[in-house]
Formats: structure tokens, C-alpha cells, sequence
């Protein structure tokens, strides 16, 4: 009896977590496609770049409605407003580097994101390793991008930018490696902080490699 029980448990626990994951990868390919087109859109108006203290407050604003309201369908509106904005921030940059003649950068940038993204999903998915040792490395490595990016603002050091910009890759590389192994092993129940998770890092990703290939041009 115990041995049916426990085997029920786990089939139980194995549903949800595939139900989780399908959301999760689904939702994420929504956004996906709305930020597309809300960048696409801000760089075919040509609309002015929000500013360093608009985007901080309405990306931790969104940020900290979606975490609010990510136990109720409220919550994917709020992620949808999450990933708009942030498709919206992307226009500028994106009409800067089109209006240059640097589209291969943007392409670059895109397949370069698409195939950390492929890589690290498929290798967590596929071996089902635990990665919640990262989340140590994750937390001092935040804290170092931090302390980087607040010295660079003084310093202005181009070496310490592709840095930085080579270090948030990698960031958001472990970052996708956790997040994906939190689904899987059960960690994360809820597909919409997972899809916030997932989002953020491949946003950082990509402006990264637009930043890095920038640079080597």
C-alpha cells in the first residue's frame, strides 16, 4: 500500500512538473514574440529611449507586480506589461544600430542568445542534473556585476565594459541552467515567475552580445 502511494506521488509530481515546464516554455514564447514586436515597433517610430531611471523603475515595478500576482491569471497580464516594456526599451538601441548599417550585429546577437539558450535547456533537460549549487556562485556573481557596473559609471574604462558585458553572459548562462533544473527537479511550481526568470536572462544575454560584438567591429 505504501509502495502504491509513493509511486502515485511521484507520478503526481512528475505531471506537474511537465505541466510546469510546457507554461513555462510556452508562455516564454509569447512574450517572446510580443517583446519582439514592441521593439520592432519602438524602432520603427522611433521612439526615445526611456532613460536609466525610468527603465529601473519600471522594470523593478513590473518585476515586483508580476512576483504579486503570480499565483492568479493577473499575473500573466502583468508579465506581458513586463516584457513589453522591455521589447520597448530595446528600440532605440536596435533603430541605433540599424540606422549604422549594423544589422549582422543585431543577427549575431539573436543567434548567439538562441544557441546559449538551446544549449544550456537542452543539456539540463536532457542529463536532468541538479543545479541548485549555482545559486551561491549566482548570488556573488550579482554582486560583483553590481560592484562593476557601478565603478564603470565612474571610470569609463572600455576594457571593463566588454568585461562586464562577457560576465553577464555567463551570469545569465548559469542563471538559465538554474532556473530550467529548479523546473525540473520541482523547485519552482509557479510557470510565471519561471517565465520571468527565463526572459530576464535571455534579455540580458542578448544585449550583452550586441555589446561584445559591438566592440569588435
Amino acid at each position: 500500500m505504501d509502495h502504491f502511494i509513493s509511486t502515485s506521488s511521484r507520478r503526481q509530481s512528475l505531471l506537474n512538473t511537465n505541466k510546469v515546464l510546457r507554461n513555462t516554455y510556452f508562455l516564454l514564447s509569447l512574450t517572446l514574440i510580443f517583446s519582439t514586436l514592441t521593439a520592432t515597433l519602438s524602432a520603427l517610430f522611433n521612439l526615445p529611449s526611456p532613460g536609466l531611471i525610468l527603465m529601473l523603475f519600471g522594470f523593478y515595478g513590473l518585476l515586483f507586480l508580476v512576483h504579486k500576482l503570480s499565483n492568479s491569471s493577473s499575473g500573466i497580464v502583468a508579465t506581458f506589461a513586463l516584457t513589453g516594456f522591455m521589447g520597448y526599451t530595446l528600440g532605440p538601441l536596435l533603430n541605433m544600430l540599424l540606422s549604422i548599417g549594423s544589422s549582422d550585429i543585431i543577427v549575431l546577437a539573436l543567434g548567439g542568445t538562441a544557441l546559449v539558450f538551446l544549449s544550456c535547456s537542452i543539456y539540463v533537460l536532457t542529463t536532468k542534473k541538479d543545479m541548485s549549487f549555482l545559486s551561491g556562485m549566482l548570488l556573488t556573481g550579482f554582486i560583483v556585476l553590481v560592484g562593476a557596473i557601478i565603478s564603470n559609471i565612474f571610470l569609463q574604462i572600455p576594457a571593463l565594459s566588454l568585461t562586464i558585458s562577457v560576465m553577464f553572459i555567463l551570469f545569465s548562462s548559469a542563471a538559465i541552467l538554474w532556473e530550467t533544473s529548479n523546473i525540473i527537479n520541482g523547485g519552482e511550481t509557479n510557470y510565471i515567475r519561471a517565465t520571468v526568470s527565463l526572459y530576464v536572462s535571455l534579455y540580458n544575454m542578448f544585449v550583452s552580445f550586441i555589446s561584445v560584438f559591438r566592440r569588435q567591429v
